[in-house]
């Protein structure tokens, strides 16, 4: 492994990826097949850094899985232009000038919280049964945030998706 063999966490793997993604992502400047190598390389450390987490087995497909969904849709709209990319617990919310890139949005599987003015992407386990009365920023006090390209941080508890 070329990228990822000094990784031993899956926040390691989770926080390497991201920085290698800013840096080689063919639509930020990099190219096609280095991308494509960072990518096999991150799903083999991310199911490598799982599996040591003595997690059953139906435990560690499911991280492996989340942890798949996640960097694809991440991947698809990390580079479009005027919008910020934040992770809010375990869903990542999308603001800005989302209406030049709505339909980017939608292929990537995010969807429009009309209350909040955002675009999120969640996987089905994390699906609530009604909106959150919370506006975006009390949600974001409440579960910590990471902004991925630009925007500002809250401290509370600032993590990757699972």
């Amino acid at each position: 492994m070329r990228w990822f063999a000094e990784c031993r966490t899956l926040d390691e793997v989770k926080a390497l990826y991201k920085k290698l993604a800013k840096q080689y992502h063919p639509d930020l400047g990099g190219d096609t097949e280095t991308m494509q190598t960072i990518n096999k390389e991150y799903a083999f450390a991310s199911a490598r850094a799982i599996k040591g987490g003595n997690l059953s087995e139906e435990e560690t497909e499911n991280e492996i899985r989340f942890s798949e969904e996640y960097r694809r849709a991440l991947e698809q709209i990390i580079h479009l232009e005027g919008i910020t990319v934040e992770l809010v617990g375990y869903w990542i919310w999308v603001t800005g000038n989302t209406i030049a890139v709505k339909s980017e949005l939608k292929n990537a599987g995010f969807f429009f919280a009309y209350k909040k003015l955002a675009w999120y992407f969640r996987t089905g386990e994390y699906k609530v049964s009604k909106g959150s009365k919370k506006s975006l920023d009390e949600i974001k006090v409440k579960y910590g945030s990471e902004v991925l390209n630009g925007g500002k941080n809250y401290s509370k508890r600032n993590y990757l998706p699972h």
